[in-house]
């Protein structure tokens, strides 16, 4: 096992440095996220069952790990009854949370929940399952659900352009549109 481990380290640790970093640009922290995935690896190693998988399941483990410090650093966010908060916060200027507001107000509520929860509470997906008491696989569907609903809310109403990572960077209003921001 401890011979695998090695071989694993060998093959995968500079093509992971590599990786981690042009998403971090800060080389101790991924330095601490390399060596977390390495972790994950020597704990979850049996798990592998198919060996000609090993390298897109190492870089599943990374992608999550990166995703996982993102989300650590996105602030949580309280709001009462689902509603978005009134004052202005540094990450989220005013124009932009008037118009995310009627959007996310017209989803179900299950969908609201779980967006806002996950979203904007700052809780994992796994959080969300055990808070609703529904199964992991049902949290995502229903947070995969709520995203989806939402874009098609916004792009009914509005343009969007996107970046090649999917950020919307900019949105127009359509002129047959009322729910938008003005």
């Amino acid at each position: 096992m401890q011979k695998r481990l090695e071989l694993i380290w060998k093959e995968f640790h500079k093509e992971l440095d590599g990786f981690i970093y042009s998403h971090i640009k800060d080389q101790e922290i991924t330095n601490d996220i390399l060596q977390d995935i390495f972790v994950k690896i020597q704990s979850n190693i049996d798990t592998l069952k198919d060996e000609s998988k090993l390298s897109s399941w190492i870089y599943q483990i990374a992608r999550n790990a990166i995703n996982d410090h993102f989300r650590k650093l996105k602030p949580p966010f309280e709001f009462n009854d689902y509603d978005l908060i009134e004052e202005e916060h540094p990450l989220y200027n005013n124009e932009f949370e008037n118009c995310l507001k009627p959007f996310i107000n017209q989803l179900d509520d299950k969908y609201k929940e779980a967006l806002l929860l996950t979203e904007f509470n700052g809780l994992t997906q796994k959080q969300l399952a055990q808070k609703l008491n529904i199964s992991y696989s049902g949290a995502k569907s229903r947070v995969q659900r709520a995203k989806e609903y939402l874009k098609k809310l916004f792009t009914d109403c509005c343009t969007i352009q996107s970046d090649k990572y999917g950020n919307v960077v900019d949105y127009e209003q359509k002129r047959n549109c009322n729910k938008c921001c003005d």
